[in-house]
This record gives C-alpha cells, structure tokens and sequence, in this order.
C-alpha cells in the first residue's frame, strides 16, 4: 500500500528517538527497478483462484499463472473498538507512524496523560519501553500501561527473560495489568473489573488472517490462515505460494515473527521460479530457536536465545549492528523528507 516499507525490527528504536523515519524504512522503486520488477501501490481486496484474478481496493484487476501472497496478518482489535478514535492499532505500520507525533505532542502538553499498550508479546512490551523512554524524557509525567493476558508478558520466552523486563518495567514506572480487555468509550475495561482511563490505546495484541482469505477457495487453517507445505506451497492450490503471517505450515508449528518471514523469503523466491521451470522446488527448515533482541527503551536491550538471556548497553549495539546491516542489505535510499 506504500512505496516504503518500514522495518519493524526498529520501530521502537524510531520511538525512542534513536533513528530517524529514513533510517528504518525500504524504499521500493529502486528495490524494484534493480529487479526488474512492475511495482503497483495498492491493497488486494480480493483473488478468485478459479479464474486466476487478483483485484485490488481500487477496482484494479490482475490476471496471474502464478500467485505469492505476503501480506503478512491484520492486527485483532475487535475487542477493543468500543475505544473509538482512542484506539490506534499498530499495523499497519504506516499509519501508526503518521500518527505516533501527534500522540508524543498530546502527551508533552499534559502532566495526567495516560498512555496503554494493550498485547503482552515482543512487540507490546518494546513499545510500552519505547514509549515510557521518550514521554518521560519530554518532562511531564506520562503514565505508561502494558495490559497483558492473564498469561503474561513474553509468552514462548524463557523464564529469565520475562523477570529481566518485568523488573525493568517496575524500574522504568510501566504498570502492567495481566488480565483480558475489553474497549470502552473512555478507555479499557478489564476482565478483573478495573476500569483503565485512557488517552490513546496503543493495540499490539494477537494476529488475525486478512478477511477477504475468508472469500477464496484456498485451504485455510482454524484461524484463517492459507495452509502451505514446507515448500510454502498452498495445499489446495499448487500455483499459489506464501510466506510470513498469513500462512500457516501442514508439517510444522511456526511462530508468527518477522524472523520466519525474513529466512522464508529467499527459499520462497527460489520456488516461485523453479515452480514456473519444471524445477525441484526447496524446502524452508526453520530454525529450532530464534535469537531475539528485545529494545528497552534507551540504548539498552534484553537478549533471548533458548533458555538463555543477557541484557546491557552491549546487547542493544547488538542488535543495532543487526538492523543496520539488515538495512543496507536492500539498498536504503530514500530521498524523501524526514
């Protein structure tokens, strides 16, 4: 839906104040023109596998022999849309921000303001630190909230992990609730009974699959999602691939984290050609653990590997070092103002 492509790895990084817009997003027309490649804007709206359609929001319609859908999942905010305008959903990344300043601004002018961050995963938690960090550094008192399920904070992450941020988030002052929540014109009402007052609901909370799945033919899981094979090949479908959050694999249990995506793509991108040549096509063995830096708001971060962590200033030049050269691996240029 954009010609950038805002990497998410350094959203919280953008929060902070330590990067730039330009340093963390892909421009794609020169990505597009070294490949070769017809880059369109838009957003598909619907796909007919019968006739071999793909339509997009503007009425646009492409005929396609092969087809490889990547657009990642929708965030689930149906519980909370009583919110109204309150509400501010992640994703798309675009959107949240065109619309973080104003929130940053909104927060300088008053010492009450209340800022909650709703999903207790990776992403909530970097951004509750991420927010905290660069509000208290405008001077006012800006309280932060995480709201978690009752589960916690860091689900699939190691113990140690979870009491590394839990303690970092009572130093930092982020309150954080573990309970189900539910939008209400004035904030959050929780599964305990507590009514949270808020001034904007930042919404990080669990994936769902884009609604117009639901219109196709293609075999889908419980949830939705397209179901592939290790080739990442649909099941029901043998000239329509995907990879990322809007698939889900018949052989393996996949976590949905931009690590998969990023490590699919290039297997991905050998299939859709060998599939077109008559070729053996590969397979995508995901990795038993992932290494994730988690940003904690100043130039600091948690690692977690496994059942091991670590955290300090060293870890955050870590992952600094990772996403910078993540960066520079697609050719960053971006002319455009700040």
């Amino acid at each position: 839906p954009s010609f950038h492509q805002i990497y998410s790895g350094m959203l919280p990084g953008w929060i902070a104040g330590h990067y730039a817009l330009k340093d963390c997003r892909i421009d794609l027309r020169p990505l597009a023109r070294a490949a070769g490649v017809r880059l369109i804007i838009g957003q598909v709206s619907e796909v007919d596998n019968k006739l071999q359609l793909a339509k997009l929001a503007d009425g646009s319609v492409f005929n396609y022999d092969s087809l490889s859908l990547d657009v990642g999942s929708e965030t689930d905010v149906s519980w909370l849309e009583a919110a109204g305008e309150r509400l501010l959903p992640v994703k798309p990344l675009g959107n949240f921000v065109q619309r973080w300043p104003a929130i940053r601004v909104a927060a300088s002018q008053r010492d009450d303001y209340q800022l909650v961050i709703v999903g207790g995963g990776a992403a909530g938690v970097e951004l509750a630190f991420a927010a905290q960090y660069t509000l208290s550094n405008n001077g006012n008192l800006t309280s932060v909230v995480l709201v978690a399920s009752e589960k916690g904070i860091l689900p699939g992450h190691a113990t140690s992990v979870k009491q590394r941020a839990q303690t970092l988030m009572r130093q930092r002052g982020i309150q954080l609730y573990q309970a189900q929540a539910v939008g209400v014109p004035n904030g959050l009402r929780l599964s305990s009974g507590e009514l949270l007052q808020a001034d904007c609901i930042i919404a990080a909370t669990g994936a769902r699959a884009a609604v117009w799945l639901s219109h196709t033919d293609l075999a889908r899981d419980e949830q939705g999602y397209i179901l592939v094979d290790a080739q990442h090949r649909s099941v029901s479908h043998p000239n329509v691939f995907a990879a990322g959050d809007i698939c889900s694999r018949t052989d393996v249990k996949l976590t949905r984290s931009g690590v998969h995506a990023v490590f699919a793509g290039s297997v991905l991108a050998h299939n859709l050609l060998a599939n077109l040549n008559g070729q053996p096509l590969q397979r995508y063995h995901p990795r038993k653990k992932s290494l994730y830096l988690l940003a904690t708001g100043p130039r600091h971060a948690i690692a977690s590997w496994g059942w091991f962590s670590a955290q300090g200033h060293w870890v955050w030049l870590w992952k600094n070092w990772i996403d910078r050269r993540f960066m520079r691996k697609h050719g960053v240029r971006d002319d455009t103002k700040r």
